[in-house]
């Protein structure tokens, strides 16, 4: 393995919590492998950039991977952008390169101007100021298109981020007498409010049918178990009643050493609270899961889950990260909530794709269920998925197509280490 012969530094830009866990993830894991775990040798820091889509923890989930020295939160990026100064007074070291994953694509242009550093970009859909950045990582030969013929040497096809989002080789689950069912209602009180309740109604009445079914919820890293355990409660959340009328308890039970979390309704049914993050090794027990959208439905596509998309809308302005105007305009005081309502009320009718699964492959491959959704009628779809596993499985093979090969998170590894070597030359 070549190794570079000067300490360098590793600058990861990036932005929001699927970028943060879906690409950064596999990709430092690669840069270690490619160039080495001793940080006196690389050092590899990510500065996030704010994103609407952001749930505030990003920061606290990157300084969760070992493969990472330092990181900055999106509060104090454009400090840095405007005057090269960050909170922590980092020192850069003469040789390095600047990683795009996830952002605006003109911060890499100008920190790398400023650091002196080659640049480098993962593109999914689109390479901007090709003309004056270093090189660019697309995911596909699509992206190439519209390019001038004179920058294509900049470009390299290594494929989908997110086909090496998943850490092992998937095998997906046979039906068993047992079930395991995913429920993941997102990270934002806006979305738990509705999400937590009509999960717990909808759970409720499958565990009826399949009382054999086991039921588990990842817990978002932005919250815990309190402050979630809080949205099937009545008392706390008014929205239980409109969702269904199904409330559950925390309860814990101790197996040996081990505590385990659970939420429990009335009626006995428990799903249990999964704390690790990331949860996939209890989400490949999964036969199918129930989401919200956002970077939970591009994660269960990478992992082949089978999933059903959740978008409620007996609480209509709950969704206000749209990007641009529209985002803007859901977030103003005092107008918010009624414009929110009248956006979100335009885009439920326009009858577009939410689950990245189903974008990348522009046709719903997983349902997407939009309106004032009925528990009843959700827990027939899963009953009809379970009671016909051959549905599950074809629904399983397409999102591993969808998905692509693993692989570019190594290729875009020995991208920065050229990249690094020509900056020698």
């Amino acid at each position: 393995m070549a190794r570079a012969m000067k300490p360098i530094d590793i600058l990861i830009l990036s932005n929001g919590p699927g970028e943060i866990t879906t690409w950064v993830r596999p990709v430092v894991r690669a840069l270690r492998k490619q160039l080495g775990d001793d940080p006196a040798q690389t050092r590899i820091s990510v500065m996030l950039s704010p994103c609407p889509h952001s749930t505030g923890q990003e920061a606290t989930i990157a300084r969760r991977y070992p493969e990472v020295n330092r990181v900055q939160s999106s509060e104090h990026f454009f400090s840095f952008l405007l005057w090269g100064n960050t909170v922590d007074n980092w020192d850069w070291r003469d040789k390095g390169v600047v990683l795009f994953l996830g952002g605006d694509q003109f911060y890499p242009l100008m920190i790398g101007k400023r650091l002196g550093y080659r640049t480098i970009i993962y593109a999914e859909w689109e390479a901007r100021w090709y003309r004056w950045l270093d090189c660019f990582a697309v995911m596909n030969q699509r992206v190439m298109e519209g390019i001038p013929g004179s920058y294509r040497n900049k470009l390299n096809i290594v494929g989908d981020l997110m086909a090496d989002f998943s850490p092992t080789s998937l095998n997906f689950v046979e039906m068993s007498a047992n079930p395991v069912i995913g429920i993941l209602p997102g990270s934002k009180a806006g979305k738990l409010t509705q999400g937590v309740p009509l999960c717990l109604a909808i759970a409720e009445k499958i565990y009826q049918h399949k009382p054999h079914a086991h039921f588990i919820l990842p817990i978002a890293p932005t919250i815990n178990r309190e402050t979630l355990v809080r949205f099937a409660d009545p008392d706390s959340n008014p929205f239980v009643m409109k969702m269904g009328g199904v409330s559950g308890q925390l309860i814990v039970e101790n197996k040996g050493k081990k505590e385990n979390y659970y939420l429990k309704t009335k009626t006995g049914l428990k799903i249990q609270l999964i704390s690790q993050f990331p949860a996939h090794k209890h989400l490949q027990e999964c036969c199918l899961a129930l989401t919200t959208v956002g970077a939970n439905t591009a994660e269960l596509g990478a992992l082949g889950i089978p999933m059903i998309v959740l978008l409620p809308t007996q609480q209509l302005d709950a969704m206000r990260t749209w990007d641009g105007i529209p985002g803007i305009l859901a977030n103003l005081p005092l107008l918010g909530s009624q414009l929110a309502k009248l956006i979100n009320a335009r885009v439920v009718k326009m009858g577009r794709l939410f689950a990245w699964p189903n974008i990348w492959a522009k046709e719903e491959i997983v349902p997407e269920l939009k309106g004032e959704l009925q528990a009843e009628t959700v827990a027939d779809l899963v009953l009809d998925w379970l009671d016909n596993p051959s549905k599950l499985n074809q629904i399983h093979h397409r999102l591993l197509q969808v998905r692509g090969q693993p692989g570019a998170a190594q290729k875009i590894a020995q991208i920065v280490e050229q990249q690094l070597e020509n900056s020698d030359q």
